[in-house]
């Protein structure tokens, strides 16, 4: 692959991008929200919620093999997948915006209704983005495409995520439903004309496989229960593969932690009359832009220190913040919105790097095993089946703590009570999450393409 044929395969790619992260970042920032408080979900009914969709995730994350390897015409390709996952995608995003009735507090049919969207949102993704994934390991094979398909596709994602600042502007934060139902459904729309030109520029692209590859691919169809757990055991058994998996555990947990509950917490630590609407929809709306740019203008930096430096300079600048704004105190509301948004774009952009890394791994194992083809879908599959849980957990736990300091209480006796664990949860939480990941992280050997040899 040279850099002269990159542009057109990533211009493809990064449509993709910006497709499912409009669609991604506008649903996991506001679906707790609105079924909390516009709903009026029940707190058990939102628990039983994310343990299905806990489960479901287990079930939908194991098809990765299937997907890899399966004939069927909606996986036979990369581009196949994305052909028929592009339209239920985008209609599994507009399910939580649309109550199916007037919805009472505590009604049981808000419950189903966050199931259904949860359960159906995640596949939709999965089959999406899993593609996606594999292309970026199959296709980039060089680590200067990697890098330069990462700044291209950063732009992308910068667009995309633009969607949650004229969400916010549009629907006063989605105050205002009706303005807020309108502008999801244009989104929905211009995430499948996104998705579709992604997949037109794409299909040129797809690695043809050999003859030789083709017959072991068939002959992998056949393969017992046995030998995929086989496989399965070889992936989980690699030191950095495990690291790394843990690591992004508590990074999804950190970044769902924020997404689902910052607008929660600036609503109730900083005073309305302190920031207007629109200036809460400028900040929440860049802490989706702001990660993007910040990926963009560190490309130097990138190539010169490698993902791995940048990712735990990451963590160290997170707790940093995260004890200056611990001694500082909640009464200080510009620091605690600026710290809000801050730690929002540290976490989301060292997020958007952590595919150089599987990548990698992806290479190291072909190498290390002497496989005819990578096992891009097993190592990604496996990687979500780990790390996808804690986008339940987080909402669960955090909801829980918050309860029993009397959230959705209308007794105001609880409200400084309530406050005070919110501050001690955005400082905290973070905290704790960066000295777990540096701890694990430091071991973590695979740095650069050299290190491949000997380093599993």
């Amino acid at each position: 692959m040279t850099l002269l044929s990159i542009k057109p395969i990533a211009w493809g790619y990064s449509m993709i991008t910006l497709g499912t992260e409009m669609l991604n970042s506008v649903f996991s920032f506001y679906y707790v929200k609105l079924f909390l408080h516009l709903y009026k979900i029940s707190e058990v009914a939102f628990y039983q919620a994310q343990m299905i969709l806990m489960i479901w995730n287990a079930l939908n994350d194991l098809t990765g093999y299937f997907h890899n390897n399966s004939q069927a015409d909606c996986c036979s390709s990369r581009r196949s997948s994305v052909l028929y996952g592009a339209p239920l995608y985008s209609i599994a995003f507009l399910l939580p915006w649309f109550p199916w009735k007037y919805y009472q507090e505590g009604d049981w049919l808000s419950g189903l209704h966050l199931v259904v969207s949860l359960c159906a949102f995640d596949s939709t993704l999965t089959f999406v983005q899993q593609a996606q994934c594999t292309l970026f390991a199959e296709i980039f094979t060089r680590h200067e495409s990697r890098l330069q398909l990462i700044k291209i596709n950063q732009m992308a994602s910068l667009v995309g995520s633009t969607s949650i600042l004229f969400c916010g502007l549009i629907s006063d934060n989605m105050e205002i439903l009706l303005n807020f139902q309108a502008v999801a459904v244009v989104i929905a729309i211009l995430a499948s004309a996104s998705l579709y030109t992604g997949m037109y520029h794409m299909n040129r692209f797809e690695p043809k496989r050999s003859l030789e590859e083709n017959l072991f691919s068939e002959s992998e169809q056949d393969l017992p229960w046995t030998s995929v757990v086989s496989l399965m055991r070889q992936v989980l058994t690699q030191k950095n593969f495990c690291l790394f998996l843990v690591m992004n555990f508590f990074q999804v947990f950190h970044l769902t932690f924020f997404n689902n509950f910052m607008m929660i917490f600036a609503d109730s630590l900083i005073p309305k009359d302190v920031l207007s609407s629109s200036i809460r929809s400028i900040m929440y709306g860049a802490g989706f832009i702001c990660p993007q740019c910040l990926v963009l203008i560190s490309q130097s930096w990138l190539k010169k220190f490698g993902y791995y430096k940048i990712i735990l300079i990451s963590f160290y600048l997170e707790g940093t913040a995260s004890i200056v704004m611990l001694f500082l105190g909640q009464q200080y509301y510009y620091f605690l919105a600026l710290y809000l948004t801050i730690i929002m774009v540290i976490v989301q952009a060292s997020f958007c790097l952590f595919n150089l890394p599987l990548a990698d791994m992806v290479d190291a194992d072909l190498l290390k095993f002497n496989r005819q083809s990578p096992l891009s879908s097993m190592v990604f599959g496996i990687n979500a089946l780990f790390t996808k849980p804690a986008q339940s957990l987080a909402p669960m736990m955090i909801l829980s703590k918050l309860k029993q300091y009397g959230y959705g209480n209308p007794d105001k006796s609880t409200i400084l009570d309530l406050h005070d664990a919110m501050f001690n949860l955005i400082c905290l939480v973070p905290l704790g999450i960066v000295l777990i990941q540096i701890l694990v992280w430091s071991p973590f050997s695979i740095r650069n393409k050299t290190d491949y040899t000997g380093a599993l």
